[in-house]
């Protein structure tokens, strides 16, 4: 019987740079150095991955420590070494620093009860009592009395409504007016929280006064923060903290270890932290599982809301059973002939060209961005690779391809009147942040000049010359992952032909979760199956240091 060795890693070269850097200045012996040298390759990698560390055996822990580079945790904070070996894992220092700083600095604030007396009574009012555990109102006691707290569910199960009545709660037990942050981690899921803020608090049952001290804007967390350009530093940090007294956070799965820890740093002594999200979605883009982690270790400042109020039965039961990871029930399911939840039977491009007539036909009548905006965000299509067939690089070709081939487009270089594009960098001076949506279109008010028209959070539009818009990319397919914190009434979700470690239950359970009415899917069976079956299992130290 023969067996293959695993394929090798695909370090990056920045992974195989960093590791000559350190393997050169090791104390070690060169078979020793060429041991610590694939250490910390697997390191950089497994970052890259969004792992906050790695776990070494002893042997390992041994030569880390013995190369002059790696200090033990206990000693971190007096010496300043590239590594830090905490127990049996091995961080990048800033990772480890990020993790340590995020851990104590939530463990001060959730040590912070309120005694509220005759608590019962107000959320009487705003959560009448009702048969059997209302589990919005435990949220809103646990949010009153603890100085931190995370408020978790799948989507639809009222979160933010939920939110804005303890807003309210707390505005009533104050005894002079809270100032409140609103945030989320992208402009599109900070979008959806204005909207979603604005449409609860006029049916809050409470005086005008109350209300109009619940702030309705919404920002993104970096501009909250207040980033710098070409910097990882905020303006706000430890001795700059905001002036806020309250600040709730949206979309909280999104948000990465390095962020979380800053926003921390940033808070005022006996601020509040409300964090709202869904724990089975995708962790971060970037290192950590930090609302996985703090609902895990938290549990006490943590309530699950499990009841959906909004989302067509159809979808909620499919991302139910993905989530459960009962692949044969899912693909059975989407067998069934249910109009809201199958797999397309039509040819895929053409499919996906008809979905866009709608906002062409506007742009062409001269409509208002909003208005072409709107027509765009009702379809929006899914991928789980950026590369290869499939992918949001091939799907985005062959639709352009197929609108120019219909004469729905006209492409004469780069940019286009219709050509959606998608934000890939932060760039604080334009207030363009990852994820960011725009769409390019004659500017009426500059003789049909083409312009990138965005939407701001706060439903404003800005216009940018193209030319300075230099980090974006086509988007009438996007990934997964750059899905998170939007909703679209109708998505469709492409996987690969073949298994790949991307693949996994929490990519495909937020995928269903960004649609209200009508999920689609283009899969093979096998490849379905073994998504399901995939799980997400981030490596990090957060849990074991509360």
């Amino acid at each position: 019987m023969t067996t293959t060795s695993p394929e090798p890693l695909p370090f990056s070269r920045l992974d195989t740079a960093f590791a000559r850097f350190l393997e050169d200045r090791a104390t070690l012996n060169d078979a020793q150095k060429k041991a610590f040298k694939d250490i910390v390759l697997l390191l950089s990698y497994q970052h890259n991955q969004g792992h906050s560390c790695i776990v070494l055996d002893e042997d390992k822990q041994a030569l880390v420590l013995a190369s002059g580079l790696a200090v033990s945790a206990s000693d971190a904070a007096a010496t300043v070494l590239p590594l830090v070996l905490e127990n049996n894992r091995l961080y990048l220092q800033r990772y480890w620093d990020y993790e340590h700083r995020l851990a104590s600095a939530t463990q001060t604030i959730a040590n912070h009860p309120h005694r509220v007396e005759q608590l019962d009574d107000l959320l009487d009012i705003y959560f009448p009592p009702t048969e059997g555990k209302d589990w919005q109102r435990e949220a809103a006691r646990i949010a009153v009395q603890h100085s931190f707290s995370i408020i978790t569910g799948g989507p639809g199960t009222g979160k933010t409504t939920t939110v804005v009545k303890i807003l309210a709660v707390l505005q009533e037990l104050a005894q002079e007016p809270l100032l409140i942050a609103l945030a989320a981690p992208t402009g599109k899921a900070a979008m959806r929280l204005q909207e979603s803020i604005g449409s609860n608090k006029s049916a809050l049952p409470c005086s005008d006064t109350i209300k109009n001290t619940i702030p309705e804007t919404v920002t993104t967390l970096h501009r909250l923060l207040g980033a710098k350009p070409d910097s990882p530093y905020f303006r706000h940090d430890v001795n700059h903290p905001l002036i806020h007294d309250l600040v709730v956070v949206d979309e909280a799965s999104m948000v990465d270890l390095a962020l979380m820890s800053k926003l921390m740093d940033a808070l005022k002594p006996n601020a509040r932290l409300i964090l709202l999200g869904d724990k089975d979605q995708l962790a971060s883009v970037e290192s950590g599982a930090v609302l996985a982690d703090l609902t895990q270790a938290l549990s006490t400042h943590t309530v699950e809301l499990k009841t959906a109020h909004r989302f067509d039965d159809n979808i909620k039961q499919l991302a139910n059973t993905v989530n459960e990871q009962n692949a044969g029930a899912a693909w059975r399911f989407l067998n069934s002939g249910n109009e809201h939840t199958l797999l397309l039977q039509d040819d895929l491009i053409a499919y996906i060209a008809a979905q866009q007539t709608a906002y062409l036909k506007l742009i062409q009548q001269g409509a208002d961005f909003t208005d072409v905006y709107q027509a765009f965000n009702r379809f929006q299509v899914l991928c789980s690779n950026r590369e290869g067939k499939n992918s949001v690089a091939d799907i985005n070709s062959r639709v352009e391809h197929k609108l120019a081939q219909n004469g729905r487009i006209q492409i004469a270089g780069l940019w286009y009147s219709g050509r959606p594009v998608l934000v890939t960098q932060n760039n604080p001076a334009l207030h363009l942040y990852n994820g960011d949506i725009g769409l390019c279109l004659p500017d009426k008010h500059q003789g049909g000049k083409l312009m990138v028209f965005f939407q701001r959070p706060d439903r404003s539009v800005k216009s940018y010359l193209p030319s300075r818009i230099a980090q974006c990319e086509t988007v009438f397919a996007m990934t997964i992952h750059k899905s998170q914190g939007s909703e679209f009434e109708e998505v469709l979700i492409i996987l690969p032909e073949l298994i790949n470690p991307v693949l996994t239950k929490e990519l495909l359970y937020t995928a269903i979760t960004r649609a209200k009415k009508t999920v689609k899917l283009v899969a093979n069976e096998a490849v379905f199956m073994a998504t399901i079956q995939q799980k997400v299992a981030r490596v990090t130290g957060l849990v074991d240091k509360f």
